[in-house]
């Protein structure tokens, strides 16, 4: 008895390590990646992350979620903690707030920016009172989340204030009378306008940023680099047309000068040898300024298609 007992035991031991053997080295194959668990910088990492074609059950989200086709974990937590996370180890990587990886001074290193939750940190008065300068500030009481930031840029500027710590609604803390001014961030500015706060200096700007940790492998630097490889083809295809035309040849050399392609527009000869197909990608700021001009150089059947992702 005491023997089948012991077979037993030694049993699940040995199915255990095997188990947590398989767990480590699964894990070392896999990157891990932090991210905000709600708002608005969750909302777009998990845009980018379905632009890439990393598939990620959203609909499921528990703490720690493995996407489907992609050797990448996702650790929810709230936007501060990730900071520290990835500089800990905890997380391989991390997508945050530039502002709040400033703020949290991890030791972790910026890997790439990537373009949205566009915000600024800045220095904001009631907008009845004059602003000299930022000598104005000189024992002035501050209400700020981010005493580290305005601490260092005080500092920097030879300012001697009193910075007191609020968290949650900043913008209110002149009304009150809990402060004279505020550093917060701002986007459109409606929250300052609608405070009675004026913007009269602007700190530093921040995006979303993907940080990593100093100490990751080789396995994990290629998962990464693949990673990144996918973000930048969706970057480069943003704000971008695919346009296709049919020209005169004898007008080419002149639409060629107008189009601004990546190298150069491709083109096509038609069964009618005195046309071409021109086929190039635009850039939409400059779009419908281009395709004026095209027009007007004999350009017909103009075909224009958004594009997903672009390879440079």
């Amino acid at each position: 008895m005491g023997h089948k007992i012991t077979t037993l035991f030694a049993n699940i031991f040995r199915k255990a390590y095997f188990c947590i053997v398989f767990f480590i080295q699964s894990r070392r194959n896999m990157l891990r990646i932090a991210i905000q668990s709600k708002g608005r910088l969750y909302d777009d990492t998990m845009h980018l992350l379905a632009e890439a074609d990393i598939k990620v059950n959203a609909n499921k989200r528990s703490l720690l979620v493995q996407a489907s086709n992609f050797p990448l974990e996702i650790l929810y937590l709230r936007d501060d903690d990730i900071p520290q996370s990835v500089a800990s180890g905890v997380a391989d990587i991390g997508i945050v707030g530039e502002n709040e990886f400033m703020e949290r001074d991890e030791n972790a290193q910026i890997i790439d920016r990537l373009g949205f939750s566009k915000c600024r940190l800045s220095l904001a008065i009631p907008k009845d009172v004059s602003y000299p300068g930022l000598s104005w500030f000189n024992g002035r009481k501050i209400a700020t989340s981010y005493p580290v930031i305005l601490s260092k840029f005080m500092k920097k500027n030879g300012i001697n204030a009193d910075i007191h710590v609020i968290t949650g609604s900043v913008e209110i803390s002149p009304g009150i009378g809990l402060a004279d001014a505020i550093f917060d961030i701002v986007s459109s500015g409606s929250t300052l306008v609608s405070n009675n706060l004026r913007e009269v200096e602007v700190v530093t700007k921040s995006e979303a940023v993907l940080i990593a940790n100093w100490q990751l492998d080789e396995e994990k630097h290629k998962i990464l680099n693949e990673m990144l490889f996918r973000f930048g083809a969706v970057r480069s295809a943003q704000d971008k047309k695919y346009v296709m035309m049919n020209a005169p040849k004898s007008n080419i050399k002149a639409i060629a000068e107008v189009l601004p392609g990546i190298k150069s527009p491709t083109i096509i000869p038609l069964a009618d040898e005195t046309w071409c197909s021109i086929h190039t990608v635009l850039d939409e700021k400059s779009f419908w300024e281009i395709i004026g001009k095209l027009k007007e150089l004999g350009a017909q059947g103009i075909l224009v298609t958004p594009i997903e992702k672009m390879i440079l």
